[in-house]
């Protein structure tokens, strides 16, 4: 009975550890999310609802619900606002005035729309706009339109309120003197050309960064232990499949680079013996004059004549390539390999074979088999002064091939 209660509170103490980490490691973002209705945006960190735990948001983000359950901030210096969309990849939101009938181009107006004491940031060179008050039919309206900013909420029916750049006012002054100023302010969010500011303006924070951490799928909260004002981390972050990209980096290039010049190498390895064999064939019918001049002046030819060379038997070979010795692939002579319709040669007392064209070649200057020596009794004699030189000659012409 004790080692199961035991055994119980290791169990509740186990999972009390797994809740404090969820609760207290940054992934916050997990168990605070919320929407004041459906369709309305979803808040996370670094914003939270004022009814929930302060972990969930960081310093300035608070964020509630009005009476239509529309998701409102309240602006220190400016008062509250609907907020429309929340981009958290981006750090954007998108606010609107609160009441129906507000013109938010007259907070701009009247300097009554502030960012002072916000989490958010103004634009980084904010801009000057020039209201200008022009009739209603006016040309300027149509001929300017891609520079100006026509404010509805603040036209009547004979007149209307535009805001223009104010460096574009002092180019523009001949063109808009049928127009009266109002007041030149500065508006420090953007305002797009053409818009109307019917659909809100977007304001952005940098404090703190969450970017990576969204890009990366991960969950922006507090370490775990810190409190609001304390720094944030990343946490719940998806595993990285497979191999990192440094190391497959790595296997290609160890392994692409060796293989290639692997590659290389047998190709100029095939390419030197083809070319070989095929510069062989087109030089063979030259090899004779090659040979000849050669010869020491003192030496006789000690080689067959013509008529006993061609008794010699020929083999023409098959579309098969079959050999008449199987285990005989290659000329001894040219150390080129036998293909189809090539004609073999063979020495009749050592049954040898080679190119017709090769052996042909050897046998005019040499009588004896260039393998194993053995000749015919008809061969040529040679004179005993001349012995040593067709020697001399016979061992120059095997180093030949």
């Amino acid at each position: 009975m004790a080692s199961s209660e035991a055994e119980a509170q290791v169990f509740l103490f186990s999972i009390c550890l797994v809740l404090s980490f969820i609760h207290g490691g940054g992934s916050s973002a997990m168990t605070c999310p919320i929407k004041c209705r459906v369709n309305g945006p979803e808040v996370q960190f670094p914003f939270r609802l004022i009814n929930q735990p302060e972990r969930c948001g960081y310093p300035g983000y608070d964020l509630s619900c009005n009476n239509m359950t529309r998701t409102v901030i309240q602006l220190p210096n400016s008062g509250e606002f609907i907020v429309l969309s929340i981009d958290y990849l981006s750090q954007t939101l998108i606010i609107n005035e609160s009441e129906p009938n507000s013109c938010l181009p007259g907070r701009f107006l009247d300097k009554s729309f502030s960012l002072a004491g916000s989490p958010f940031d103004e634009q980084e060179y904010p801009s000057e706009f020039t209201f200008l008050n022009c009739s209603s039919d006016d040309q300027i309206l149509t001929t300017l339109s891609g520079l100006l900013r026509i404010v509805d909420c603040l036209s009547g029916e004979n007149f209307t309120v535009v805001a223009v750049p104010t460096y574009y006012k002092y180019n523009m002054s001949t063109k808009l003197s049928s127009c009266s100023e109002i007041k030149t302010v500065s508006v420090p969010v953007m305002w797009p050309i053409g818009s109307n500011l019917t659909e809100g303006v977007t304001l952005k924070w940098n404090v703190p960064d969450c970017t990576s951490c969204e890009e990366g799928g991960g969950f922006c909260g507090f370490k775990k232990g810190a409190s609001r004002d304390m720094p944030t981390g990343c946490a719940n972050l998806p595993a990285p499949s497979g191999l990192p990209r440094v190391a497959r980096y790595g296997i290609l290039i160890g392994v692409g680079i060796p293989g290639l010049l692997c590659i290389i190498g047998l190709g100029c390895y095939l390419c030197g013996r083809f070319r070989a064999c095929y510069q062989h064939r087109n030089s063979d019918a030259e090899l004779g004059t090659t040979i000849t001049p050669q010869l020491h002046p003192a030496v006789v030819p000690t080689g067959l004549d013509k008529p006993t060379i061609e008794s010699y038997p020929k083999t023409i070979l098959g579309d098969s390539g079959r050999l008449p010795k199987p285990n005989d692939s290659t000329c001894p002579i040219c150390l080129c390999e036998y293909h189809p319709k090539e004609t073999l040669r063979s020495i009749p007392k050592c049954n040898h074979y080679f190119h017709a064209i090769c052996i042909d070649e050897w046998l005019k200057i040499n009588a004896t088999c260039p393998l194993c020596r053995n000749s015919r009794e008809n061969s040529s004699v040679v004179t005993p002064s001349s012995s040593m030189s067709l020697s001399s000659s016979s061992s120059s012409l095997m180093a030949v091939p």
